[in-house]
Order: structure tokens, then sequence, then C-alpha cells
């Protein structure tokens, strides 16, 4: 019994040295951390319960049955953050580069399940260098056998993926099927070809950083939804990320203890420019809404002419979708649209509630954006909007015009509660462009034209470029002062608290991929 105790504590010594190697120091701002390192970080303290510390790979082609290392490249197991149950999997790159063997997978496989069977969020620490080539078709198929599992989580649990290191081939699948992917700057990349690749296929040249790393990801592709600095930055934003979602599709996020006060807020009286063309940053309305420094962006520098991110209001975490003035006048084009489908649906899947800031011109013109697909990118965000069950409030601060009105969240695709402030203009076009069809003939045929459009343009301006019309059709619930917008909101959420929504028994829908 002795000898077998010892062997144990060999075995589980050798499997924390991971392939023998030099441990990376200590957790420091500058440099990676092992898998380890990682996992006891991210987790609290003493939580950490490994699953598949003995497991070794079965290979025995090309003389890898001489490399045989406890764990096979990966760490994995189930743990608390902030006291809640979570389950993790952290790639070990000092055995054979972190690359996936059959037991590799089967080991990410087997808490994935666990995590279903749970409930519980499944948060993966991506540090691979793809598949394991010495076992051929078996790696691919422990591929496809967590992709398929991803697929299974979705809208189940939360699935966040941190890439802390490479990420190449086929496995840069299983992250884009998660919820949020967070890249750490400077050290990680994803790609499904590299530049070598890419430079003998194509021509061209490209470094890793320049093709899939975190900053092309974050700014162009949106693959990313967040970046972190370094290590300890990316485990510290998946905390924080962790605390506005809840532990699966059944519950709700924690809401935390919230005194009222009046609840008033006078700044917003001053946020709309005088001038309907004149931006404003719609991130100070936000920040004038919610709880105090509760605003956490998601996919900030893709598509910033729309805003989106999780809040508390009044402690309960929902979710925020806005148009950004600041940014191509807060117009809808092919990229704004995916970011705010995609969004409004992982809030709708695990009973997030969605508020709505509205402030947009319409959809972006021209042939980039016909030719890339507005149409059906567009189609995305209003499916998306329509199928929420969720409560769902929208508030217009200023523009609403033409189909984008409809599509930003208006009550006739189903929200429940539709503010605007006295600045709204709800219409199918600004009221010049309106004027100079409506009133053509009589323009020309004026002996001073430019004084009959402006004379023109305010008569249509002070019919349809105000909020007053919608609201005597009910299609605007109340127009309330910008001061009481948080007291209203607070109000109405409460009030939908328990809103339930009867389905259409069907499969699902065929949402315009």
């Amino acid at each position: 019994m002795s000898k077998n105790i010892e062997i144990l504590n060999n075995k589980i010594a050798e499997a924390h040295l991971g392939g023998g190697e030099k441990r990376i120091a200590k957790q420091h701002e500058k440099k990676k951390l092992t898998a380890r390192e990682r996992v006891d970080y991210f987790l609290d303290e003493g939580s950490f319960e490994e699953i598949g510390i003995l497991v070794t790979h079965r290979t025995t082609d090309f003389g890898m049955e001489k490399q045989q290392y406890y764990g096979d490249g990966v760490v994995t197991g189930y743990g608390t953050v902030n006291g809640r149950l979570v389950y993790v999997f952290a790639q070990d790159f000092t055995v054979f580069g972190g690359a996936l063997s059959e037991t590799h997978a089967e080991k990410i496989c087997k808490v994935m399940d666990h995590a279903m069977k749970v409930g519980a969020p499944i948060i993966g620490l991506n540090d691979s260098g793809g598949a394991r080539i010495q076992e051929g078709v078996k790696s691919l198929g422990g591929y496809a056998d967590i992709f398929y599992r991803n697929v299974q989580a979705s809208g189940v649990i939360p699935q966040i993926s941190a890439i802390m290191g490479p990420c190449a081939g086929g496995a840069v699948y299983s992250p884009a099927m998660t919820d949020f992917t967070v890249m750490v700057e400077g050290s990680s990349y994803m790609f499904v070809t590299g530049p070598n690749v890419v430079k003998t296929v194509t021509n061209e040249e490209v470094t890793s950083e320049e093709l899939g790393g975190a900053s092309t990801h974050s700014t162009k592709s949106g693959v990313t939804h967040l970046t972190s600095n370094n290590d300890i930055a990316c485990l510290e934003d998946i905390k924080q990320l962790l605390s506005y979602l809840p532990q699966n599709n059944k519950e709700n996020a924690a809401k935390l203890p919230y005194e009222l006060t009046d609840e008033i807020r006078e700044v917003l009286d001053d946020m709309i420019p005088d001038s309907a063309n004149k931006p404003y940053d719609m991130h100070e309305v936000i920040k004038g809404i919610i709880d105090e420094d509760s605003f956490f962006e998601i996919h900030k520098d893709y598509a910033d002419n729309i805003i989106v991110g999780f809040a508390r209001l009044g402690g309960r975490s929902i979710g925020i979708v806005a148009n950004q003035p600041m940014s191509l006048a807060g117009v809808l084009d092919v990229d704004s649209s995916k970011k705010a489908a995609r969004f409004t649906r992982f809030c709708d899947c695990f009973n997030i509630p969605l508020l709505v800031l509205v402030d947009v011109p319409g959809f972006l013109p021209g042939t980039d954006q016909e030719w890339n697909g507005i149409i059906l990118h567009g189609a995305k965000l209003l499916y998306a909007l329509s199928e929420a069950t969720v409560p769902r409030v929208t508030v217009i601060t200023r523009k609403a015009y033409g189909g984008a009105y409809d599509v930003m969240n208006s009550k006739h695709i189903g929200a429940d509660l539709n503010f605007a402030w006295p600045t709204a203009e709800i219409a199918v076009m600004g009221a010049k462009g309106a004027s100079e069809i409506i009133f053509r003939k009589e323009i020309q045929e004026s002996d001073n034209p430019e004084l009959k459009l402006s004379e023109k343009e305010a008569e249509y301006a002070e019919k349809f470029a105000n909020p007053f019309e919608a609201a005597k059709r009910g299609f605007i619930d109340e127009v309330i002062m910008p001061r009481d917008t948080r007291k209203k909101l607070l109000k109405a959420f409460s009030m939908l608290e328990n809103k339930s929504v009867l389905r259409i028994d069907r499969k699902h829908g065929n949402i315009p991929l």
C-alpha cells in the first residue's frame, strides 16, 4: 500500500511538471503562464479538482510510445469562480506543443459532458499547435467530438474560450462556436491556414500577428469579442464576464443588492445636441442610465457604430444594444448588424433582459454594402430581436428613420415597452430628403426654390420629426424626459421580471445565415 502511495505521489508530481521543461516564471504581467498556473489563478484558491491527471496517449507509431506524459497536454477539471461552479480545461504547450490527441480530446469532452449534465459554464484556455499529426485521423476525430459538444451545449450553458497562445487549423472552430472568445495581445493568434500556406497559395507575405493576431480579430474579422494585455488580465476579464451571466439557460443571472433612491439623472437632459447633425457619445447616455461603473462592453473595437455589452440596472444584469452616433452617425451596416444580432441571441438564450437605445438614421447605402449582403445581414438583427422572448425595452433618443426604426426593437416586432425622448424623430426619412421628394413640383415652380424647400422641410419636421405621431398610434408607450429614463427602466424591467412567452411548436426557425 505504501509503495502504491509513493508511486501515485511521484506520478502526480511528474504530471505537474508538464513536459518536464522548465516552468515559466510565476504569475508575471509580462510573461505567459503555464496551464496549471492559469487554472490556479483563475479558480478560487483550493477549489480545483482535477480529472484525468494520469491519462496518457495510446499511440505507438513514430516512436511515440517512448514519449509519455501524464495528462497528455491538457489540464481538465472543475472548481469555483467567486463561489460559482465552473468547468475548465487548459491546454499545456509544454507537452507536444499542446497538440490535440485522441485522449487529449477525450479529457476535454468529459468535462464538457459534466458541465452540460450539471448546468455550469465551461471555460477553455486554448494554447495548442493543432492536431497531433502522429495520430492522423484519430486526432481529427477528437476535434469533431469537441465540435459536436460545442453545438449541443450552445444555448444550454455559457461557453467561453480564451486564446492564450497558438490556435490554428481545425482548432479554431471550437472557439468560434462558443459564446465568447478572448484573445491575449501579442502572444495569441488564430487562423485556419498559417502564413507559410498563405504565401504558397496566394503569394501574400503576412506575419502571424497580421494574419490572425488579437488586434486583427478584434477590429477586422470580429472573431474575438475581447482582448487582454496579458494572461492575468485575460483571466480577470473572464471572471468579470461570468459575473453577468447565469449558470445555465434555466436560471437567471444573480441580482446584486441595490437600494432605490429617487433615480433621477439630470445629466441626461443635456445629452442631445441642438443640431440634429451633431454627434454625441452614446456611452455617456448608457453611463447615465445604468448602475455606476457596471458597463462591460463586448466587441468594443469591431463595428463601433453599434455598442453592445452587459450592465446592471438596480443590481439586475441586462444586455444593451445601442446605436453610436459618434461612428458613421450610428447607421446600421453589415458588421454592426451581425454584431448586434449575435449578442441579442446570446442574451435571449440565457434570460438576460435587453435594453435597446436608438439613434439610427437608417442603413448604410452604397455598392459595398449591397454587394456584401446588407439585406441578408440586416435581416439577421431583425430576426434575432423578433425571436427574442426575454424582456425587451426600447428608448429612442433621437433619430429612428426608415426600416432601421422597425429593426431596432420597435413595438411592431414584439418589444414590450417603447419609450421616446422629446428629441426623438420617427419618420421614413429625414425632413429634408422627404420634402425634396414630396414637394418636388412646388419647389421647382417656386420663385425661390431654396426658401420653399426650407418652408416645406419645417412643415414636414413639425408633423413627423417628433415622437408624438407614433405615440398617438401606440407605437410609443410614453414620451419621457431624459432625466426620468433610469427611473422608468427600473420599473419596466421589474414589471417584466416574470415575463413568459408561449412559443410556436417548431423544431427551430431558419435564421438568414
